[in-house]
């Protein structure tokens, strides 16, 4: 299953792996290659990884890992998706939605009720086309030197039909993904 640029419709395949190397073949070298550098988090590493090929390159990946959150108070879990990224010269063309779609179809299969993802105010817009919803309310997630506000939006799409947020103060118990 790998794409091809002739393609009409790419699809996104698991990775069984996702290295720096292979981010690179996305987003270049530079230094903050997410532009969230500023932010000053740590991150955790995705565990599942799902991307699009045309021919050798990876021009598309989206990851996940589950993580415990608290919301209200209720203890749970959700699935992060992190590391969401589309080469620049191929932007425009739905590898996005491509790989989000695999990612989320994945999710799915865990038993989860959310998925959860924190981005820059920029890409609100494009997550919203692609079904997601943000959070109005202060996220507060892990770092080594205690608990903080994330500076990210945080977005959430359910992952099961009837599948409703709760309200009430949400706290990821652990780093962001």
């Amino acid at each position: 299953m790998t794409d091809h640029a002739s393609s009409p419709h790419p699809t996104a395949v698991r990775l069984a792996r996702f290295t720096k190397s292979e981010q690179s073949e996305i987003l270049g070298d530079g230094p903050d290659p997410f532009g969230v550098a500023d932010a000053g988090l740590t991150w955790l590493p995705k565990e599942d990884h799902f991307g699009v090929r045309e021919g050798d390159r990876l021009v598309a990946h989206a990851g996940l890992l589950r993580l415990p959150l608290s919301i209200g108070g209720v203890d749970t879990e959700v699935m992060g998706i992190g590391g969401v990224a589309v080469a620049p010269d191929v932007r425009g063309r739905g590898l996005a939605r491509v790989v989000l779609t695999a990612a989320l179809d994945h999710a799915r299969t865990t038993g989860l009720q959310h998925a959860l993802l924190f981005c820059r105010p920029p890409l609100v817009p494009l997550y919203q086309r692609l079904g997601w919803r943000t959070l109005d309310q202060d996220v507060h997630v892990e770092q080594p030197g205690g608990t903080v506000t994330m500076p990210l939006r945080t977005m959430t799409t359910a992952l099961r039909a009837g599948a409703h947020w709760p309200g009430g103060p949400v706290h990821l118990r652990s780093l962001p993904m």
